[in-house]
């Protein structure tokens, strides 16, 4: 376990211990899911798994409603909401084609301020997003699987009402879970629903976005620009066109960094591990049928 895992469960009144004796599986590395089976395998006593991750695609395959299973639903949500706005920022003025200049260019640009965005997904990082956008006093529409209400936005349920607020959309940001459903939402007829100067924000999945699409849409200006945080293949291969685009803007996958994203993490371990021994709801429920 992950040292600041360790410190956290301590702090919250419980025990780390081995596996056979562990009531809880605390996952400290995404990246090695398929150690799994064997790892539950050899802990009987299991009752709760909490993620490391709000995304938890490697783990989808595994899930099961014996147990209790937890993430980092909104734990990363501030600082990926942060990007998010930085991105529609950058795009909107121009930031990515400036950057790459070298020489002095005509004016370009639009304002953020009382842009209509579209934002897909009703999570963490969309409530952030919205309380970020407060100041520029944007027109929000939430795209979600829920009818409920969310302060100082529309929010939409049918995909007929999505495609009808896509044109209207100076901004369209992608913020949800990765499922089937989700699963490539943004291809070609998507994007020709986007208005020539709207600006495509990804700081959900890469999956999300049908990636040959996009570089059509993106070559032939169909829409203002793309600022991908995340894109399919991921990492983005060195020769992929999308790189020397001049209306996309690419990042890392660093809208939440290991050094952002650890102290937040940890906190949700302490947290959950305190209403665990308490005997409470746990925070950042996964929805076993969902995937989510």
């Amino acid at each position: 376990m992950h040292a600041a895992f360790a410190a956290a469960v301590r702090e919250a009144g419980a025990t780390v211990g081995p596996l056979g004796e562990a009531e809880a599986l605390i996952w400290a590395d995404p990246q090695r899911a398929e150690l799994y089976p064997e790892l539950i395998g050899a802990a009987p006593r299991v009752r709760w798994i909490q993620l490391p991750y709000a995304g938890i695609e490697p783990f989808v395959e595994y899930l099961d409603a014996r147990f209790v299973w937890t993430c980092g639903k909104g734990v990363y949500a501030p600082p990926v909401a942060e990007h998010a706005l930085a991105l529609a920022l950058a795009g909107l003025r121009g930031i990515g084609a400036y950057a790459r200049a070298d020489r002095w260019s005509a004016p370009i640009g639009r304002n953020l301020l009382g842009a209509r965005v579209v934002i897909l997904g009703g999570g963490g990082i969309c409530m952030s997003l919205i309380d970020l956008l407060a100041p520029f006093d944007c027109d929000v529409t939430v795209f979600r699987h829920r009818d409920a209400p969310i302060a100082r936005a529309r929010v939409i349920t049918e995909r007929s009402q999505l495609d009808a607020a896509l044109p209207e959309a100076d901004i369209v940001v992608i913020a949800l879970a990765l499922t089937e459903r989700t699963r490539g939402i943004v291809d070609s007829a998507f994007l020709s629903r986007m208005a020539d100067h709207a600006w495509l924000v990804n700081v959900a999945r890469g999956g999300h976005v049908v990636t040959d699409d996009l570089v059509v849409a993106l070559l032939e200006q169909r829409i203002g620009g793309a600022a991908l945080d995340v894109t399919d293949p991921e990492p983005l291969p060195v020769d992929h066109r999308l790189w020397s685009i001049a209306n996309c803007i690419i990042t890392p996958h660093i809208a939440n960094t290991p050094e952002m994203g650890l102290p937040l993490i940890a906190a949700r371990v302490r947290e959950n591990t305190a209403r665990f021994v308490a005997g409470d709801p746990l925070v950042g429920v996964v929805d076993v049928e969902l995937g989510y």
